[in-house]
């Protein structure tokens, strides 16, 4: 009888052992019973994150903007972070749901019975947060983890930034994101990177990460170069008055295409690929900037 209260105790060990919890942007702990294996991912920059701790199997269905690595197209398509497709969610019955924080959609889901990890990466800070937190939810072993892929993100957005001339690191720089004009300031990832890059980004971080602008804020900042990640790529129509800055009169500016655009407006794993697209863009243009 004794050996039998001991093997009682033993198994109802196994549940608290096995058990998981972690706390998202909202601040709201969300527990399981172990690590999730079939999760819906609603944001591209989510979805290479969890690729890149080499959990790719684990997806059951992504956003109409996942296509990094290109295995995830193959998936279900279930709309956009802030419009996703509720119905088909619940019909892939996924441990849980990841997306952004402040999406209308997380409580419909979580009224629904699928549970919700909200997730948000405006900052370089955020985005090694958020691999900690999917570390943890993934249960992944430390040479896929968290800290080796802040690791080498952080290593090769110093090694892009070390590539760079003195002449490249001169510029006064634009970052516009998307048409609006909503541009990268400097409390944004985007604006974090040129930082790091030794430029002078011309959006205060005091305007918030990714402000939208009056097109007469960038006429009179006068940038030396324009860089646009503009996946829509309507970013080659003009704002009023802007034929007088003096990157436009002097065209420099780095329009990016759709695959380089995915990555610069990523914030996740391919960050330090982004700095190196940045970094070539500085260097093309070094001949030309101000002294």
């Amino acid at each position: 009888m004794r050996l039998f209260f001991c093997a009682l105790l033993w198994l109802a060990g196994l549940g608290p052992a096995h058990a998981l919890q972690v706390t998202d942007h909202r601040g709201v702990t969300v527990r399981f019973a172990q690590s999730p294996q079939r999760i819906v991912s609603l944001l591209p920059s989510l979805t290479e994150s969890v690729c890149a701790m080499q959990q790719c199997q684990r997806l059951v269905g992504v956003d109409r903007y996942s296509n990094y690595p290109a295995s995830v197209k193959a998936l279900p398509v279930l709309g956009g972070g802030l419009d996703p497709n509720i119905e088909g969610i619940v019909a892939l019955n996924p441990d849980v749901g990841l997306g952004p924080a402040g999406a209308r959609a997380s409580s419909r889901l979580e009224s629904l019975g699928i549970k919700v990890v909200a997730l948000e990466t405006r900052t370089h800070a955020d985005v090694r947060r958020v691999l900690q937190t999917l570390g943890l939810l993934l249960e992944v072993p430390e040479s896929q983890g968290a800290e080796r892929l802040w690791r080498t993100i952080d290593a090769g957005v110093s090694a892009a930034s070390q590539s760079l001339s003195a002449k490249a690191r001169s510029p006064r720089v634009y970052f516009e994101v998307n048409r609006g004009p909503y541009a990268a300031g400097e409390a944004s990832f985007i604006g974090e990177t040129l930082s790091r890059l030794g430029v002078r980004n011309v959006v205060p971080a005091a305007l918030g990460p990714f402000p939208k602008l009056n097109p007469e804020f960038v006429v009179r900042a006068n940038p030396d170069l324009i860089m646009i990640g503009n996946r829509s790529m309507q970013a080659m129509l003009p704002y009023p008055g802007w034929g007088s800055i003096k990157a436009v009169r002097e065209q420099r500016i780095c329009i990016f295409d759709v695959d380089e655009s995915d990555v610069v407006v990523r914030p996740g794993p391919r960050m330090a690929e982004a700095a190196r697209i940045m970094a070539r863009c500085l260097e093309k243009h070094a001949a030309g900037a101000a002294p």
